[in-house]
């Protein structure tokens, strides 16, 4: 490890010296590249120095010991030895983290799909306090969304919406979002008080960008047809929304939140550009997954994630076995406790499997 840390450490000097060049300062592209790099190393090489003093403190102060005959100067050098080497294991721990590989599509935007599921209309009603939640989420954590597509229901609900959430990290604070949804409430339309079961799926897409993944345009179908929706003087009057079908895959995404018909073919063939980059994400992934059963996981849609108890009062993760009891606020986009211990499930996950 201290050979990797040292490596990364001259590797991090060289891009300073680079960064401070004529040639790079002028060349704004391999400027920003160089940047990114300088910005991913940085906290790993200041823990690892950090590390390296207190070592060299510990060997220091043992030094003191081997010649030191004073009392109190003695127990200064075995105060500081003690206290470095506490330090030096939390440093150590902290290293091994820094180390694991980086999710490549943590810093993406993402674009988020919300279905509703078993539970039909309660199901839909669902689905719209989710975007909703997820929309203060996103605000509060300093990220922008943007609508690309909503299916509505009469009552408020969506059969389907999809949303674009904008800001650097975006893909790393929702990718275990990805999954099914379960709420368990009394509906509003229920007279007998019973409580219904319902759920929702939610997948988290991660923006695929040009350089990494070029779409065929001749594999795609791209239709016009009129919005549709719950009302709105707008919607059934133009030809404004895109359907765009991927042919060898059968994956449709549909557009109809802009009036202007260019800017729906645009966005949608941005959500199909990261239909099919997470499509090949997942291959990869399961390719993973094969020899390794993650217990947190990123891509299984089908598996039942969490639970909204409304008569409880609580949500609770079955991945990681964690219950919290503040539901309302939750529902209003306080979701950092919960994401924060799935980081550090999966962290853990991944530092036990070596």
């Amino acid at each position: 490890m201290l050979t990797k840390l040292q490596s990364i450490e001259e590797r991090y000097i060289e891009i300073e010296e680079k960064l401070s060049s004529t040639e790079v300062m002028n060349d704004m592209d391999l400027y920003r590249k160089y940047i990114k790099e300088y910005k991913s190393l940085t906290d790993i090489v200041e823990v690892f120095r950090s590390y390296k003093q207190a070592k060299k403190n510990i060997a220091d102060a043992e030094e003191i010991l081997a010649v030191e005959q004073d009392a109190e100067m003695r127990e200064l050098a075995k105060a500081e030895i003690q206290e470095s080497n506490e330090f030096c294991t939390s440093a150590e721990q902290k290293l091994k983290e820094l180390l694991l590989p980086k999710d490549p599509n943590d810093d993406k935007n993402v674009i988020i799909e919300i279905r509703g599921g078993a539970g039909g209309e309660e199901a839909s009603l669902f689905a719209a306090v989710l975007y909703r939640m997820y929309n203060m989420y996103a605000e509060s954590a300093g990220f922008k969304t943007e609508l690309l597509y909503a299916n509505e229901t009469e009552l408020g609900g969506f059969k389907e919406v999809s949303f674009m959430v904008v800001g650097e990290g975006a893909y790393s604070r929702f990718k275990f979002e990805s999954g099914v949804h379960r709420v368990q409430r009394v509906p509003e339309t229920e007279t007998q008080g019973r409580i219904h079961t319902s759920t929702v799926t939610v997948a988290v897409l991660p923006e695929a960008e040009d350089v990494e993944f070029e779409l065929n345009m001749d594999e795609l179908e791209i239709t016009r047809h009129h919005s549709s929706g719950a009302g709105g003087q707008h919607v059934n009057k133009t030809e404004s929304a895109i359907r765009i079908i991927h042919i060898p895959t059968g994956i449709v995404v549909d557009c109809q939140d802009e009036r202007s018909q260019l800017k729906n073919k645009e966005k949608a063939l941005k959500v199909m550009k990261s239909r099919l980059y997470d499509l090949e994400c997942s291959k990869k992934a399961d390719e993973v997954a094969s020899q390794r059963k993650s217990q947190v996981g990123t891509g299984d849609r089908s598996e039942r994630i969490r639970t909204y108890n409304y008569p409880q009062g609580r949500v609770s993760d079955h991945r990681i076995g964690l219950t919290l009891y503040y539901l309302e606020n939750f529902l209003n986009g306080k979701l950092d406790e919960m994401i924060d211990a799935l980081i550090t499930a999966d962290r853990a996950e991944r530092l036990a499997a070596g």
